[in-house]
Protein backbone atom coordinates (compact mmCIF):
# COMPACT_ATOMS: atom_id res chain seq x y z
CA UNK A 1 0.00 0.00 0.00
CA UNK A 2 1.13 3.55 -0.81
CA UNK A 3 0.42 6.03 1.99
CA UNK A 4 0.63 9.80 1.72
CA UNK A 5 0.49 11.30 5.22
CA UNK A 6 -0.16 15.00 5.92
CA UNK A 7 2.07 16.00 3.02
CA UNK A 8 3.03 19.66 2.51
CA UNK A 9 5.55 21.21 0.14
CA UNK A 10 6.74 24.68 -0.89
CA UNK A 11 9.15 25.68 -3.67
CA UNK A 12 9.75 29.07 -2.05
CA UNK A 13 7.85 30.43 0.95
CA UNK A 14 4.21 29.61 0.20
CA UNK A 15 3.02 26.01 0.15
CA UNK A 16 2.11 24.44 -3.17
CA UNK A 17 0.56 21.44 -1.40
CA UNK A 18 -0.80 21.44 2.13
CA UNK A 19 -1.81 18.58 4.43
CA UNK A 20 -2.48 15.93 1.74
CA UNK A 21 -3.38 12.46 3.00
CA UNK A 22 -4.60 9.46 1.01
CA UNK A 23 -3.85 5.78 0.40
CA UNK A 24 -3.50 3.68 -2.73
CA UNK A 25 -3.90 -0.10 -2.51
CA UNK A 26 -1.54 -2.41 -4.36
CA UNK A 27 -2.67 -2.77 -7.95
CA UNK A 28 -5.07 0.17 -7.72
CA UNK A 29 -5.19 2.93 -10.34
CA UNK A 30 -5.75 6.43 -8.96
CA UNK A 31 -6.11 9.52 -11.15
CA UNK A 32 -4.93 12.91 -9.89
CA UNK A 33 -6.87 15.77 -11.48
CA UNK A 34 -7.11 19.54 -11.13
CA UNK A 35 -6.42 22.77 -12.94
CA UNK A 36 -2.95 23.71 -14.19
CA UNK A 37 -0.68 24.73 -11.33
CA UNK A 38 -2.64 22.86 -8.65
CA UNK A 39 0.33 20.62 -7.80
CA UNK A 40 -0.32 17.38 -9.71
CA UNK A 41 3.24 17.07 -11.07
CA UNK A 42 4.72 18.18 -7.74
CA UNK A 43 2.79 15.45 -5.94
CA UNK A 44 4.18 12.76 -8.27
CA UNK A 45 7.73 14.08 -7.83
CA UNK A 46 7.31 13.94 -4.06
CA UNK A 47 6.01 10.37 -4.20
CA UNK A 48 8.92 9.29 -6.41
CA UNK A 49 11.49 11.01 -4.17
CA UNK A 50 12.65 13.75 -6.54
CA UNK A 51 11.53 16.34 -3.98
CA UNK A 52 11.61 16.26 -0.18
CA UNK A 53 8.40 17.09 1.72
CA UNK A 54 8.30 20.17 3.91
CA UNK A 55 6.01 18.24 6.26
CA UNK A 56 4.55 14.74 6.35
CA UNK A 57 5.86 11.57 4.76
CA UNK A 58 5.22 8.93 2.11
CA UNK A 59 5.32 5.19 2.72
CA UNK A 60 5.34 2.17 0.42
CA UNK A 61 4.41 -0.63 2.80
CA UNK A 62 6.62 0.07 5.81
CA UNK A 63 9.38 1.71 3.77
CA UNK A 64 9.55 5.50 3.80
CA UNK A 65 10.27 7.27 0.54
CA UNK A 66 13.39 9.41 1.00
CA UNK A 67 13.87 12.58 -1.03
CA UNK A 68 17.08 14.26 -2.23
CA UNK A 69 17.85 15.56 1.28
CA UNK A 70 18.61 11.97 2.28
CA UNK A 71 19.67 10.24 -0.95
CA UNK A 72 22.53 11.06 -3.31
CA UNK A 73 20.57 9.64 -6.25
CA UNK A 74 16.86 10.45 -5.75
CA UNK A 75 14.14 8.05 -6.85
CA UNK A 76 13.07 4.63 -5.59
CA UNK A 77 14.05 1.39 -7.34
CA UNK A 78 10.57 -0.14 -7.00
CA UNK A 79 8.96 2.91 -8.64
CA UNK A 80 9.08 4.33 -12.15
CA UNK A 81 8.16 7.89 -13.01
CA UNK A 82 7.22 9.13 -16.48
CA UNK A 83 7.63 12.89 -16.51
CA UNK A 84 6.68 15.31 -19.25
CA UNK A 85 10.36 15.26 -20.30
CA UNK A 86 10.96 11.81 -21.78
CA UNK A 87 14.67 11.29 -20.88
CA UNK A 88 15.44 9.06 -23.87
CA UNK A 89 18.74 8.25 -25.57
CA UNK A 90 18.33 10.04 -28.93
CA UNK A 91 21.14 8.36 -30.86
CA UNK A 92 20.11 4.77 -30.10
CA UNK A 93 17.19 2.79 -31.47
CA UNK A 94 13.71 2.36 -30.04
CA UNK A 95 14.54 -1.24 -29.14
CA UNK A 96 17.77 -0.24 -27.39
CA UNK A 97 16.00 2.44 -25.35
CA UNK A 98 13.42 -0.06 -24.10
CA UNK A 99 15.93 -2.82 -23.29
CA UNK A 100 18.51 -0.52 -21.68
CA UNK A 101 17.68 -1.57 -18.11
CA UNK A 102 17.06 -5.26 -18.84
CA UNK A 103 19.69 -7.84 -18.01
CA UNK A 104 22.06 -8.77 -20.86
CA UNK A 105 22.77 -12.04 -19.04
CA UNK A 106 19.36 -13.32 -20.15
CA UNK A 107 19.29 -12.40 -23.85
CA UNK A 108 16.22 -14.47 -24.75
CA UNK A 109 14.17 -12.99 -21.92
CA UNK A 110 15.40 -9.48 -22.81
CA UNK A 111 14.41 -9.96 -26.46
CA UNK A 112 10.96 -11.34 -25.55
CA UNK A 113 10.31 -8.55 -23.05
CA UNK A 114 11.35 -5.86 -25.53
CA UNK A 115 9.10 -7.32 -28.22
CA UNK A 116 6.19 -7.49 -25.77
CA UNK A 117 6.56 -3.79 -24.93
CA UNK A 118 7.02 -2.80 -28.57
CA UNK A 119 3.71 -4.49 -29.33
CA UNK A 120 1.98 -2.78 -26.42
CA UNK A 121 3.00 0.70 -27.65
CA UNK A 122 2.30 -0.36 -31.27
CA UNK A 123 5.84 0.34 -32.50
CA UNK A 124 7.11 -3.08 -33.57
CA UNK A 125 7.83 -1.80 -37.07
CA UNK A 126 9.90 1.09 -35.62
CA UNK A 127 12.15 -1.09 -33.42
CA UNK A 128 15.34 -0.17 -35.29
CA UNK A 129 14.56 3.53 -35.79
CA UNK A 130 16.75 5.96 -33.88
CA UNK A 131 14.84 7.95 -31.31
CA UNK A 132 16.06 11.31 -32.68
CA UNK A 133 14.11 10.56 -35.87
CA UNK A 134 10.79 10.00 -34.07
CA UNK A 135 7.93 12.45 -33.57
CA UNK A 136 7.09 13.75 -30.10
CA UNK A 137 4.17 11.34 -29.82
CA UNK A 138 6.34 8.37 -30.81
CA UNK A 139 8.96 9.38 -28.27
CA UNK A 140 6.32 9.49 -25.57
CA UNK A 141 5.28 5.95 -26.44
CA UNK A 142 8.91 4.78 -26.16
CA UNK A 143 9.17 6.51 -22.79
CA UNK A 144 6.08 4.61 -21.63
CA UNK A 145 7.64 1.30 -22.63
CA UNK A 146 10.90 2.20 -20.85
CA UNK A 147 9.26 2.82 -17.48
CA UNK A 148 7.43 -0.49 -17.76
CA UNK A 149 10.46 -2.55 -18.78
CA UNK A 150 11.35 -3.72 -15.27
CA UNK A 151 7.74 -4.20 -14.10
CA UNK A 152 7.75 -1.63 -11.27
CA UNK A 153 5.59 -1.99 -8.18
CA UNK A 154 4.49 1.65 -8.51
CA UNK A 155 4.04 3.56 -11.77
CA UNK A 156 3.73 7.37 -11.74
CA UNK A 157 2.48 8.91 -14.98
CA UNK A 158 2.47 12.68 -15.60
CA UNK A 159 0.21 13.51 -18.57
CA UNK A 160 1.24 10.22 -20.24
CA UNK A 161 -0.65 10.74 -23.53
CA UNK A 162 -0.32 14.50 -24.01
CA UNK A 163 1.82 14.28 -27.19
CA UNK A 164 0.08 11.29 -28.75
CA UNK A 165 -2.34 11.73 -31.66
CA UNK A 166 -5.99 10.94 -30.98
CA UNK A 167 -6.33 7.98 -33.34
CA UNK A 168 -3.51 6.19 -31.46
CA UNK A 169 -4.35 7.45 -27.98
CA UNK A 170 -7.46 5.32 -27.38
CA UNK A 171 -5.82 1.97 -28.12
CA UNK A 172 -2.68 2.92 -26.21
CA UNK A 173 -4.72 3.79 -23.13
CA UNK A 174 -6.45 0.41 -23.29
CA UNK A 175 -3.17 -1.44 -23.80
CA UNK A 176 -1.37 0.34 -20.98
CA UNK A 177 -4.02 0.27 -18.29
CA UNK A 178 -5.06 -3.31 -19.04
CA UNK A 179 -1.39 -4.25 -18.66
CA UNK A 180 -1.00 -2.47 -15.30
CA UNK A 181 -4.14 -4.20 -14.01
CA UNK A 182 -2.98 -7.64 -15.14
CA UNK A 183 0.44 -7.12 -13.56
CA UNK A 184 -1.08 -5.59 -10.39
CA UNK A 185 1.04 -2.44 -10.78
CA UNK A 186 -0.03 0.41 -8.51
CA UNK A 187 -0.61 3.35 -10.82
CA UNK A 188 -1.06 7.10 -10.26
CA UNK A 189 -1.89 9.19 -13.32
CA UNK A 190 -1.80 12.99 -13.26
CA UNK A 191 -3.95 14.24 -16.12
CA UNK A 192 -6.25 16.93 -17.48
CA UNK A 193 -8.05 14.51 -19.78
CA UNK A 194 -11.16 12.83 -18.37
CA UNK A 195 -10.80 10.10 -21.01
CA UNK A 196 -7.64 8.98 -19.19
CA UNK A 197 -9.78 8.67 -16.08
CA UNK A 198 -13.40 7.60 -16.56
CA UNK A 199 -12.81 4.22 -18.28
CA UNK A 200 -9.69 3.23 -16.35
CA UNK A 201 -9.12 4.83 -12.92
CA UNK A 202 -10.53 3.08 -9.84
CA UNK A 203 -10.47 6.27 -7.80
CA UNK A 204 -9.82 9.96 -8.28
CA UNK A 205 -8.08 12.61 -6.18
CA UNK A 206 -8.99 16.21 -7.11
CA UNK A 207 -6.60 18.99 -6.06
CA UNK A 208 -7.52 22.64 -5.62
CA UNK A 209 -6.09 25.49 -3.54
CA UNK A 210 -3.20 23.33 -2.25
CA UNK A 211 -5.50 20.67 -0.79
CA UNK A 212 -7.51 17.61 -1.72
CA UNK A 213 -10.94 18.90 -2.67
CA UNK A 214 -12.47 15.44 -3.01
CA UNK A 215 -11.26 11.84 -3.14
CA UNK A 216 -13.44 8.88 -4.04
CA UNK A 217 -14.51 6.24 -6.50
CA UNK A 218 -14.26 7.63 -10.03
CA UNK A 219 -17.81 6.72 -11.03
CA UNK A 220 -19.26 8.18 -7.84
CA UNK A 221 -17.36 11.48 -8.14
CA UNK A 222 -18.40 11.78 -11.78
CA UNK A 223 -22.09 11.04 -11.14
CA UNK A 224 -22.33 13.18 -7.99
CA UNK A 225 -19.81 16.03 -8.28
CA UNK A 226 -19.76 18.22 -5.15
CA UNK A 227 -19.40 21.44 -7.11
CA UNK A 228 -19.05 22.95 -10.59
CA UNK A 229 -15.24 22.83 -10.51
CA UNK A 230 -15.18 19.05 -10.12
CA UNK A 231 -17.92 18.55 -12.72
CA UNK A 232 -16.05 20.70 -15.25
CA UNK A 233 -13.06 18.34 -15.09
CA UNK A 234 -15.23 15.74 -16.81
CA UNK A 235 -16.57 17.94 -19.62
CA UNK A 236 -19.15 20.65 -20.27
CA UNK A 237 -21.35 21.21 -17.23
CA UNK A 238 -23.95 23.71 -16.03
CA UNK A 239 -25.05 24.87 -12.60
CA UNK A 240 -28.70 25.98 -12.49
CA UNK A 241 -31.41 26.77 -9.93
CA UNK A 242 -33.59 23.70 -9.50
CA UNK A 243 -36.70 25.89 -9.92
CA UNK A 244 -35.75 26.59 -13.55
CA UNK A 245 -35.90 22.87 -14.31
CA UNK A 246 -38.82 21.93 -12.10
CA UNK A 247 -41.08 24.90 -11.32
CA UNK A 248 -42.87 22.97 -8.58
CA UNK A 249 -39.64 22.39 -6.61
CA UNK A 250 -39.80 23.67 -3.02
CA UNK A 251 -36.08 24.42 -2.73
CA UNK A 252 -33.87 27.28 -3.90
CA UNK A 253 -30.79 25.14 -4.30
CA UNK A 254 -28.74 24.85 -7.49
CA UNK A 255 -27.87 21.58 -9.16
CA UNK A 256 -25.17 20.53 -11.62
CA UNK A 257 -26.24 19.18 -15.00
CA UNK A 258 -23.80 17.82 -17.58
CA UNK A 259 -24.43 18.94 -21.16
CA UNK A 260 -25.31 15.40 -22.26
CA UNK A 261 -27.96 15.07 -19.52
CA UNK A 262 -30.29 17.60 -21.13
CA UNK A 263 -33.02 16.35 -23.46
CA UNK A 264 -34.22 18.75 -26.15
CA UNK A 265 -37.98 19.22 -26.49
CA UNK A 266 -40.27 21.46 -28.54
CA UNK A 267 -42.76 22.51 -25.89
CA UNK A 268 -42.10 22.39 -22.14
CA UNK A 269 -38.95 22.74 -20.05
CA UNK A 270 -36.20 25.32 -19.64
CA UNK A 271 -36.72 27.83 -22.47
CA UNK A 272 -33.42 28.35 -24.30
CA UNK A 273 -32.39 30.33 -27.39
CA UNK A 274 -29.77 28.65 -29.59
CA UNK A 275 -26.72 30.92 -29.94
CA UNK A 276 -23.82 28.75 -31.14
CA UNK A 277 -23.35 25.26 -32.60
CA UNK A 278 -20.21 23.14 -32.35
CA UNK A 279 -20.30 19.95 -34.49
CA UNK A 280 -18.83 17.06 -32.48
CA UNK A 281 -19.23 14.26 -35.01
CA UNK A 282 -22.21 12.24 -33.83
CA UNK A 283 -23.85 15.18 -32.07
CA UNK A 284 -23.73 18.96 -31.64
CA UNK A 285 -22.56 20.83 -28.57
CA UNK A 286 -24.93 23.80 -28.34
CA UNK A 287 -24.43 27.05 -26.47
CA UNK A 288 -27.79 28.50 -25.56
CA UNK A 289 -29.14 31.45 -23.64
CA UNK A 290 -31.68 30.88 -20.86
CA UNK A 291 -33.18 33.27 -18.32
CA UNK A 292 -30.33 32.29 -15.99
CA UNK A 293 -27.59 32.92 -18.57
CA UNK A 294 -25.52 30.58 -20.76
CA UNK A 295 -26.36 26.90 -20.88
CA UNK A 296 -24.54 24.13 -22.75
CA UNK A 297 -26.34 21.03 -24.02
CA UNK A 298 -26.11 18.28 -26.63
CA UNK A 299 -28.37 17.89 -29.64
CA UNK A 300 -28.56 14.92 -32.00
CA UNK A 301 -29.52 17.19 -34.88
CA UNK A 302 -28.46 20.60 -36.17
CA UNK A 303 -30.50 23.42 -34.65
CA UNK A 304 -31.14 26.80 -36.24
CA UNK A 305 -29.40 29.78 -34.69
CA UNK A 306 -31.74 31.97 -32.62
CA UNK A 307 -34.37 29.21 -32.59
CA UNK A 308 -36.19 28.41 -29.35
CA UNK A 309 -35.93 24.99 -27.70
CA UNK A 310 -36.87 23.59 -24.31
CA UNK A 311 -34.49 21.58 -22.15
CA UNK A 312 -35.47 18.83 -19.72
CA UNK A 313 -33.56 16.76 -17.19
CA UNK A 314 -34.73 13.38 -15.92
CA UNK A 315 -36.22 13.32 -12.45
CA UNK A 316 -33.75 10.54 -11.56
CA UNK A 317 -30.80 12.84 -12.30
CA UNK A 318 -32.35 15.70 -10.32
CA UNK A 319 -33.14 13.53 -7.31
CA UNK A 320 -29.62 12.05 -7.30
CA UNK A 321 -27.97 15.48 -7.36
CA UNK A 322 -30.29 16.87 -4.67
CA UNK A 323 -29.61 13.85 -2.48
CA UNK A 324 -25.86 14.43 -2.68
CA UNK A 325 -26.32 18.07 -1.65
CA UNK A 326 -28.01 17.20 1.63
Amino acid sequence: MLQVNKLSFAYDVSNVLEGLSFEVEKGEHVAVMGESGCGKSTLLKLIYGLLSPGEGNILWGKEEVKGPLYKLVPGESYMKYLSQEFDLMPFTTVSENISEHLSVFYPEEMKARTEELLAMIEMTSDAQTKVKNLSGGQQQRVALARVLAQKPDVLLLDEPFSHIDNFRKSSLRRNLFQYTKEEKITCLTATHDHMDVLPFADRIVVLKDKEILIEGLTRRVYESPPNFYVASLFGEANILPITLLKSYADTKRNIIVYAHEFKVANSSGLKTIVKKLFPMGGYYLVEGESEDGKVFFHSDKELKLDSKVFLNVSIETINKRLKELR
